[in-house]
């Protein structure tokens, strides 16, 4: 008789390997398609089916780069990472910052995530903290940064990035804060948008508080360092 054991083991195996074939057709679709919404995205409205909150709906439109201000590009690079168009998907240096601050101020715990690896993580994984995700999240960050250029890497986080209550995507964003499309996005509201990205939940748009101001102010002094819209086009970042 067939150990059960090995016939369970067979099986797991066998859903694995659906499993990692389907997410490889997914990153391969959405190398040019477009992301109808992401795993996290999917993950808070069945959590609030859950919990019998009808008032909640996952809000996005997704929209070309071309249909993005470079404004918001450059916004988020400044804000979140500045070494974008350098790096293969992790930011050592920043990563050992983060580590040493985290011994230091470990009330005030600080992340390194780079623009992949956040992409990685809300389009095919769920929130939280876990070494379970974050080692998927590592191996898909390479992934991406093999199949993907870095300016559809910039492109997917801009419609997937949650920037309020619901609110996923800068299309959706522009549209529900400053009643226009996301072209036309000024380099402040950009840089406002941006500035709440660390926790869009505890960090609003429509009422920033004193510290999102500021950070806003940081970021549009970023934005100028790197060197404006021409930085976009010295790293193939803009149409």
């Amino acid at each position: 008789m067939r150990n059960p054991f090995s016939k369970l083991w067979h099986w797991l195996k066998k859903i694995v390997g659906m499993i990692t074939l389907l997410w490889f057709v997914a990153v391969i679709t959405f190398s040019f398609l477009p992301v109808p919404f992401s795993m996290v995205m999917l993950e808070k409205q069945i959590s609030a089916l859950m919990s019998i909150n009808l008032s909640y709906v996952s809000r996005s439109t997704w929209v070309d780069q071309d249909q993005i201000s470079p404004y918001m590009a450059l916004a988020v690079i400044a804000a979140e990472d500045q070494r974008f168009p350098e790096h293969w998907g992790f930011d050592f240096p920043a990563i050992a910052m983060a580590v040493e601050h985290n011994k230091k101020y470990r009330k005030r715990i600080r992340g390194a995530s780079t623009i992949t690896q956040q992409t990685a993580k809300n389009l095919f994984l769920w929130e939280g903290r876990s070494w379970v995700r974050k080692g998927l999240e590592t191996g898909m960050t390479v992934v991406l940064e093999l199949l993907w250029s870095k300016k559809r890497i910039l492109t997917v986080y801009l419609n997937i990035a949650e920037f309020g209550d619901g609110i996923f995507g800068v299309e959706e964003a522009t549209q529900h804060y400053f009643g226009k499309p996301a072209s036309r996005l000024t380099a402040s509201e950009a840089a406002l948008l941006a500035a709440v990205l660390p926790n869009p939940l505890r960090y609003r748009v429509d009422v920033p508080s004193t510290y999102v101001l500021q950070r806003q102010r940081w970021v549009l002094r970023q934005m100028q360092l790197l060197g404006g819209q021409s930085y976009l086009r010295t790293n193939k970042l803009s149409k």
